[in-house]
């Protein structure tokens, strides 16, 4: 017990990009910049959708959520990157590690199933009209959002215990920005294997297979705009699903080349890069590509701020 007692750590150096010193001030830029995007973005998309009564629909029901995770999601790891570039030490608390591991996973594996969830409500929006509002009733919309947090909490626990359970033998060199299984796992003086196997296993439930569903909803929602008659509704179908699906290639594209591909020695700084595009900058762009690219957001947002202005008045 001594042993294992002595190879944790009190704390964890991220290394980040230190061996490119340069890069600090153009990262440090970016990150804040993008953070208050992100913040700013994500609470004007929830806010507009939780006032605005026209938008109290299951697929902006399912946005809210996806904000609010996005909103959590970069606040798990953000502030602590931009402590950190600002200080020599570069540092992060065992139980800081362990709380932002929890929750930058736990918010991660939910987005993956919301993100699903989504494409299925744009299914039967489009492929099944009629049905929409019998299928999609407020208790499945609640039930379907429930279980994707709940999935996505229960999967952190797991992952989370089995990778905090290895021993580190004193390792406590972190090479990333943040503390994430990958990165984790390589500080273990013990064999990985089964580890990694289990982290490929649940990567294949938690990505693959969500993007999987989201395809064959795509191809159906297809064939489905291609038969609408109007060029007007063929426009507003490609509409809403385009910002869907963009959002999707952002997040899932990233995401796997993650978690589901072969690490290679020269894949470490790449790993880093594309990590920080699926926990920055999409959650950035996401309400831009939804509110740029939807009609009724846009509406709703304007509605809004004259209702803001004709209060000051």
């Amino acid at each position: 017990m001594n042993w294992v007692n002595k190879s944790v750590p009190q704390e964890f150096i991220l290394l980040g990009f230190t061996d490119q010193p340069w890069l600090e001030i153009p990262l440090f830029v970016m990150f804040l910049f993008s953070y208050i995007l992100t913040i700013f973005g994500n609470l004007t998309v929830i806010l507009v959708l939780h006032l605005d009564f026209k938008l109290h629909t299951p697929m902006y029901f399912f946005l809210s959520n996806l904000s609010l995770l996005d909103l959590c999601y970069t606040t798990s790891t953000v502030p602590q990157m931009l402590v950190n570039i600002c200080n020599t030490r570069k540092v992060i608390s065992y139980g800081g590690c362990v709380a932002q591991l929890f929750i930058f996973l736990a918010l991660g594996s939910t987005e993956c199933l919301l993100l699903a969830i989504m494409s299925f409500d744009r299914f039967v929006a489009i492929c099944r009209p009629l049905h929409y509002s019998i299928v999609m009733h407020q208790r499945l919309c609640l039930q379907l959002a429930a279980a994707s947090w709940i999935s996505g909490f229960s999967n952190s626990v797991l992952q989370s215990t089995w990778t905090l359970k290895m021993p580190l033998c004193g390792h406590k060199e972190v090479d990333h920005f943040f503390c994430e299984v990958p990165a984790l796992l390589k500080l273990s003086c013990v064999e990985t294997t089964a580890n990694e196997a289990e982290l490929f296993f649940i990567s294949v439930l938690f990505l693959l297979i969500p993007v999987t569903l989201v395809l064959i909803s795509y191809a159906f929602i297809v064939q489905a705009v291609l038969r609408i008659q109007s060029a007007e509704g063929r426009r507003k179908a490609f509409g809403t699903c385009g910002s869907h699906l963009i959002v999707v290639s952002l997040f899932y594209g990233t995401a796997i080349s993650m978690y589901l591909q072969p690490p290679s020695p020269r894949s470490k700084d790449r790993g880093k890069m594309v990590s920080l595009f699926y926990g920055i900058i999409a959650p950035m762009l996401n309400p831009l590509i939804y509110t740029l690219r939807n009609k009724e957001v846009k509406e709703a947002f304007k509605r809004l701020v004259a209702r803001v202005f004709l209060i000051k008045k």
